[in-house]
């Protein structure tokens, strides 16, 4: 097994570092976040880093790189309160990667793309049409994290939307079924397979022997 000490990271190559790092945690969600800037311009960029965080209240997080940077996610999301997460499938893989590209502010990722948004319920900010699961979120709080400058968001289920075909009868959402993605690293995208669903697990009954 090879072994990397944290000075050997520190030293190396930086496409060779971030792709090591970037997939050593394992699989992670791979999401669209969309928005709308006061002025009524959209945004959507990608995602890998969607979080659940409570149930009740229903809160997901996710971290945004530093704002040294215009990050035009983070900005309409705190001007108007409002944004959508939408599960990347494998149809929709070439041009959820595409948002990674920065474009400025002025430009919609959907008007380069063949992503299409669309409004449901009033809901302020667009979601992602086709998408099999589509969530509107309200901001609640920022945490910036010290050791990197990076920003945890989090934020409320204000609304949450479900293709039928995918949704257990006892609430349990099948993303197999809708060929929901997952990201590898930075840039590797997989179609995860459900393997086996278990019981909710119990401590065994341990008798102690004096």
């Amino acid at each position: 097994m090879k072994i990397f000490s944290n000075s050997e990271i520190k030293d190396m190559d930086y496409l060779y570092r971030i792709n090591l790092i970037n997939s050593c945690s394992g699989f992670k969600s791979a999401n669209l976040i969309a928005t709308k800037s006061d002025k009524g311009i959209t945004n959507v960029a990608v995602f890998s880093s969607v979080t659940h965080l409570g149930s009740n209240p229903p809160l997901l997080g996710f971290v945004l790189r530093p704002t040294t940077v215009p990050r035009n996610t983070y900005e309409n999301i705190k001007d108007t309160g409002k944004y959508t997460i939408n599960h990347i499938t494998e149809n929709s893989v070439e041009d959820a990667h595409h948002t990674s590209a920065k474009y400025d502010k002025t430009i919609s990722e959907f008007d380069v793309t063949n992503l299409e948004e669309t409004y449901k319920n009033n809901f302020f900010a667009p979601y992602v049409k086709n998408a099999p699961v589509q969530i509107g979120m309200e901001f609640l709080e920022e945490i910036k994290i010290k050791a990197n400058d990076t920003i945890l968001i989090i934020g409320k289920i204000e609304t949450l939307h479900v293709d039928e075909h995918i949704l257990s009868d006892d609430g349990f959402i099948n993303l197999s079924k809708g060929k929901v993605t997952a990201i590898n690293g930075l840039d590797a995208y997989t179609t995860p397979k459900l393997y086996k669903r278990l019981d909710y697990q119990r401590p065994k009954e341990i008798h102690l022997t004096q």
